[in-house]
C-alpha cells in the first residue's frame, strides 16, 4: 500500500532536535522524503506495524505529531504535484 507520513517535532530543545533526526532516518529506510517532513512510503502491513512500533518509541505523544494518510488507489490515483516532483518509482523497470 502507499502511505503518506507527515511529522512534526518540536525542536526548541536539544531533545526534540533528536527526535527529529531520528524520526527521519526511521522514515528515510522506509520510504522518500518529498518535503521536509514529508515521506511516501510503498510498504506492506507487516512493515507498516514496524514502522510504526519504531516510531512510537522515538515520537513524544505531549510534543510532536506523526500522521500516517493511507493513499486509497495509490499514489498515482491519489497525488497530484504542481512544482517539481523528486519523488522515483522504484517499481518501474531500471534503464542502465
Amino acid at each position: 500500500m502507499d502511505v503518506l507520513v507527515c511529522y512534526d517535532v518540536r525542536t526548541d530543545t536539544p531533545e526534540g532536535r533528536r527526535r527529529l533526526r531520528r524520526i527521519a532516518k526511521v522514515c528515510e529506510d522506509y520510504g522518500q522524503r518529498v518535503q521536509y517532513s514529508v515521506f511516501e512510503c510503498t510498504i506492506g502491513d507487516a512493515l507498516l506495524m514496524r514502522f510504526l512500533a519504531q516510531c512510537r518509541k522515538i515520537v513524544s505523544i505531549d510534543e510532536d505529531s506523526l500522521r500516517i494518510y493511507r493513499l486509497r488507489g495509490g499514489r498515482k490515483d491519489a497525488v497530484t504535484v504542481i512544482g517539481r516532483d523528486g519523488y522515483i518509482d522504484f517499481t518501474a523497470p531500471l534503464v542502465v
